[in-house]
């Protein structure tokens, strides 16, 4: 077991370290180097993305100590009285540095008085003080504050840039990742650098083997079986119904979690259709996939005569994908897309 979490210990603590912002790393280090830098700003993006890390390194690369330095949650401390408590120590001058940062996370979560309070202090700031504003629900934070704050949208972490990250720390704790386990993992993350930190420190904490195989992580974390997987897009190449059928069953059976089931076969799929038409890129993809699954796609292709693994065949998925969400019963978007794929009125 490991005593610190994974997402704390490799917590970026520099820009140099911080992956897939550079939009706003490179515009961040340029106002620090022209000393142009604001008293407000708005960090938006979905968890995990770096946005109180990035805050952080901020605050510190300006020289601010950590004396200096406030971190205000705004899910519990969210009323008016702490807003007037936040205002009332603005204005005291900082102990050791030039400037008095704070940090407010969740601040959508404040309530109407506190944004009015908030307002007056964004209005007119002291000098010596910056704040630091970070959300994931953009569209609950009022108009009037959004245009006192320097507005910067953080980007979901790309599964490429994720899988990256993961071996990395996989092999600095000691453990073998593969390209197809940290793809997986990737694809749990859902964008979330914290995320994919979190379902690795599972893995490493309850492998019995330093060589993380695919298998593992499916056990680990619970993901769908690569076999589901497999025979989910089997049944399109062989043009069988019911051997689709048959694997979405066995996945909502399982318990799975049909939209995640079926972002592995969208991913998987996009694979195939790349090996048959740019086969050149093969190699490339081998650090994408297990050997077992580049031979199940490479001999999927090359039997598919009827040419299943199409880009239409994949659009239609997608569309599943996109309405997974709002089907009352989960598995009928895969099994519907079956039936348009395989044309079975």
């Amino acid at each position: 077991m490991h005593d610190l979490a994974l997402y704390r210990k490799y917590r970026p603590k520099s820009f140099k370290e911080v992956l897939g912002q550079d939009h706003i790393v490179d515009v961040l280090e340029s106002s620090i180097e022209t000393s142009k830098v604001s008293h407000a700003y708005l960090f938006v993006g979905t968890r995990g993305t770096g946005k109180t890390s990035v805050a952080r390194i901020f605050a510190t690369e300006i020289g601010v100590s950590v004396n200096d330095l406030y971190e205000i949650d705004a899910a519990s401390n969210r009323g008016i009285e702490d807003i007037k408590l936040l205002r009332d120590g603005v204005r005291v001058l900082p102990f050791d540095s030039k400037y008095k940062v704070y940090i407010i996370d969740e601040v959508h979560m404040l309530s109407k008085d506190a944004w009015g309070a908030l307002l007056k202090t964004l209005e007119e700031p002291p000098k010596h003080v910056i704040f630091i504003l970070a959300t994931t629900e953009l569209q609950k934070v009022p108009e009037t504050i959004i245009s006192r704050c320097q507005v910067f949208t953080f980007k979901k972490a790309t599964d490429t840039i994720c899988k990256k990250m993961l071996i990395d720390v996989a092999k600095e704790e000691g453990f073998e990742l593969d390209g197809g386990s940290a793809e997986l993992l990737a694809i749990l993350a859902d964008g979330s650098f914290r995320d994919a930190l979190g379902e690795l420190q599972k893995v490493v904490n309850f492998t019995k083997s330093k060589k993380i195989k695919r298998e593992d992580v499916e056990k680990i974390t619970g993901a769908p079986k690569t076999i589901l997987v497999n025979d989910f897009i089997s049944a399109i190449a062989e043009k069988d119904i019911e051997k689709g059928i048959s694997a979405v069953r066995k996945a909502s059976e399982e318990n799975l979690d049909m939209k995640l089931y079926l972002k592995l076969i969208v991913t998987k799929f996009r694979m195939a259709i790349i090996l048959r038409y740019a086969p050149k890129l093969k190699e490339e993809m081998a650090g994408d996939l297990s050997e077992t699954d580049l031979e199940f796609l490479q001999g999927l292709v090359k039997s598919d005569t009827v040419g299943m693994l199409r880009s239409p065949t994949l659009a239609t998925l997608l569309e599943a994908y996109q309405n997974i969400d709002n089907a009352f019963i989960a598995e009928l978007p895969l099994e519907l897309a079956l039936v348009k794929i395989l044309s079975k009125d």
